[in-house]
């Protein structure tokens, strides 16, 4: 169950996934009205209420025809906008952000019900069937085919609304926030239940990792029942998002394992040839600060949205901090069986300040952002060392702003309180 959830997922985030259910559906609906009419539904329908149906054949074929045509023009414009949106926020703002809005549920239904509508009408087209009994013309699948065509044309204009406002970067970071907030929460969640009490792993055995590629997650069940069935506890030394070659030792047991239970082992982990945006929330940080320094390039030059990015990151880091620095896969009896490396709050701290201490560092304003944030998390730290990790990065802000901002009023505002004036 495990792997096939985790297959679900994958395929979730494609394109594709709803149009091709929702198509399925368009499918099934044609062949089940072509059955009906078979039965006679449409000469029903005459006798009960004759204003629903169409009993000329000849209007019917030219109804049908003009909205299958009707509807392609529809369907490859709105495939075009979706591709215009993607460039356009792959440019402006970070090519990362493009998996969040390929998936986006809405997007896929429209494009679904297009296809659905098309074949729909295609396959009630070729079932009319030239003869004289004027009951053998679709009459209620043609009202039906118009009807669906009028819900595309209403979706179409939802569509129109909803990608202008996809392609706004405010709701761009509004949705990676909430996405990487949500699935931090939902770790803390369950560390909960757990308890962070799991053997000293010095002198355990090491092993070869015989997979290349991005490591995003483990099969929590099956590693689960391997270990207990040979009573032994796992450590993944690795982090999701790693990049990993051939032989690259990261894998730890509590006693030697044969070389078969190392590959059953090995199977529990996920590689892929990408990145995986939806599988790490450490992506949610990346693209966030991606998307801010992007803002402060000279092509683009909009520190509005930087310090906008900066509001949303010091929402995160607040949420990290309570976050271990170990995720376990545990019993019924909380008994913890296998550790997985986590990104430690002091690196993701170290990537983002970097990236834009680089890049902003000649901005008072950002800086000054920057440091209202520093200051901010400093009033919110778990233990001693999340207050050392943040002190040492406001000491490294000061440095840069004194050798990059020459203007002696503006480095005395460095570390004065930030007040938005946007």
């Amino acid at each position: 169950m495990d792997r096939l959830t985790n297959f679900v997922k994958q395929i979730r985030n494609k394109i594709a996934f709803l149009p091709t259910i929702i198509s399925i559906a368009g499918l099934v609906l044609a062949f089940l009205m072509i059955y009906l009419e078979q039965i006679n539904i449409s000469s029903y329908l005459i006798d009960v209420a004759p204003g629903l149906v169409i009993d000329d054949t000849d209007t019917a074929k030219t109804i049908l025809s003009t909205l299958i045509g009707g509807l392609f023009s529809l369907t490859v414009f709105s495939f075009s906008m979706v591709m215009v949106l993607l460039n356009q926020a792959s440019s402006n703002f970070s090519p990362r952000v493009l998996p969040g809005i390929i998936s986006d549920e809405k997007h896929q239904f429209v494009l679904g019900q297009y296809i659905a509508t098309i074949l729909y009408n295609i396959f009630i087209l070729i079932s009319i069937e030239p003869t004289e009994n004027s009951y053998q013309t679709p009459g209620f699948s043609v009202l039906i085919g118009i009807i669906l065509t009028v819900l595309c044309l209403a979706s179409f204009i939802y569509f129109i609304h909803h990608i202008s406002q996809a392609i706004q970067v405010g709701n761009i970071l509004i949705d990676i926030h909430n996405r990487t907030k949500s699935e931090i929460e939902n770790i803390i969640k369950q560390e909960k239940e757990k308890s962070l009490d799991f053997p000293n792993i010095e002198n355990w055995e090491e092993y070869e990792i015989t997979t290349s590629g991005y490591f995003y997650g483990i099969l929590h069940d099956n590693l689960l029942k391997l270990c207990k069935e040979n009573n032994t506890k796992v450590v993944i030394n690795l982090f999701k998002g790693q990049f990993l070659l051939d032989g690259t030792i990261g894998l730890l047991t509590e006693k030697p394992i044969d070389e078969k239970l190392k590959e059953k082992i090995m199977d529990t982990l996920l590689f892929n040839n990408e990145e995986l945006m939806g599988q790490n929330y450490i992506y949610g940080f990346r693209q966030i600060s991606e998307i801010g320094v992007k803002a402060m390039s000279t092509g683009i030059n909009d520190p509005g949205t930087a310090l906008n990015t900066i509001d949303y990151l010091t929402s995160l880091f607040l949420v990290l901090m309570k976050k271990w620095e170990y995720e376990y896969v545990s019993d019924s009896d909380s008994i913890n069986w296998s550790s997985t490396k986590c990104p430690a709050f002091s690196e993701v701290l170290y990537n983002v300040m970097a990236t834009y201490r680089q890049y902003c560092k000649h901005d008072i304003t950002v800086m000054r952002k920057l440091m209202h944030m520093l200051k901010t998390l400093t009033s919110h730290v778990i233990n001693s060392n999340q207050l050392k990790d943040i002190e040492i990065e406001i000491n490294e802000l000061r440095e840069d702003a004194k050798l990059n901002i020459e203007n002696k009023r503006d480095l005395s505002k460095i570390d004065t309180e930030f007040i938005s004036w946007s």
